[in-house]
């Protein structure tokens, strides 16, 4: 049987999205949010949105609102994605960072989300090839996103050549084992350096764990937000951050847009956003 979605069920369905992911479709998402809605009403046995929605608004059901959440996220990304924001973490930030650090202290650096964790891995293999550093402090990374399904792939560390294309041979050849077809798996110890996380940034029991971070890269999250989400988000991330700590955002977000809880900091290589000490 054909499935549509009519104007009000797809208003009805961003209703219910928003009011649990904090993620906003508007009709330009349409064709993008059908499709997805449409496989899930199917691999559920629901005929028409409201049956769907009831079903999956039951606490029983929160294994279908996960994997709807997996379905209706976007996963781009790609190693060494907006470098010079990697360039102003082992240049300037960690120049900030580090000296504020007492012994046995440890560093904490945050991808939010981290997506298939060419982020989150990216930042390991920064910190080995260009902070100097790094034989000298404990660093903990850590990688976090709301869709399982990507957490598990982020896990098994093994990546297209896309993924790896602005990597030199010399990395690829130093971090990677050539595996199946043409996929490149990273080394068992690189893998197991960043602690990967579900998280929803709009659920304060989520966060609950995070604090005193130094540094968060949270790029590209927010446009999917409005208004009103987004200053939720700053204020769970200023939360989650360290006095002196860092935020980095996507090259098209901005925060002084949205909170006024973050001084702007203009550095060498990046602006970013720091909070206050």
């Amino acid at each position: 049987m054909t499935m549509k979605i009519s104007p009000q069920e797809f208003s009805q369905f961003s209703s219910f999205f928003y009011d649990r992911t904090g993620i906003f479709f508007d009709e330009s998402k349409r064709y993008f949010v059908d499709k997805r809605l449409i496989d899930r009403m199917r691999a559920t046995n629901c005929h028409d949105v409201k049956t769907y929605l009831t079903h999956v608004g039951r606490k029983a059901s929160a294994q279908e609102m996960q994997a709807l959440t997996n379905s209706m996220t976007v996963n781009e990304t790609y190693f060494f994605r907006e470098a010079y924001q990697f360039d102003c973490l082992v240049r300037s930030m960690l120049a900030e960072v580090a000296p504020r650090k007492r012994p046995g202290e440890t560093i904490k650096i945050w991808s939010l989300p981290c997506s298939s964790g060419e982020e989150p891995y990216s930042i390991v293999l920064y910190l080995l090839e260009y902070w100097p550093e790094i034989s000298i402090y404990d660093v903990e990374i850590f990688g976090s996103d709301i869709d399982t399904g990507i957490l598990a792939s982020a896990e098994r560390g093994l990546f297209s050549r896309r993924s790896v294309q602005n990597l030199s041979p010399d990395l690829l050849q130093r971090y990677f084992q050539r595996a199946d077809g043409d996929r490149w798996q990273l080394n068992t110890d690189i893998r197991q350096s960043v602690s990967f996380s579900h998280v929803n940034i709009l659920d304060p029991g989520d966060l609950a764990r995070f604090s005193g971070v130094d540094v968060i890269f949270c790029r590209n999250l927010l446009i999917y937000f409005d208004e009103i989400s987004r200053r939720a988000a700053a204020e769970a991330l200023h939360g989650c951050l360290a006095p002196g700590g860092f935020l980095c955002l996507g090259h098209s977000e901005s925060m002084s847009r949205i909170s006024n809880l973050f001084q702007v900091r203009r550095l060498p290589e990046a602006t970013v956003y720091q909070r206050p000490r």
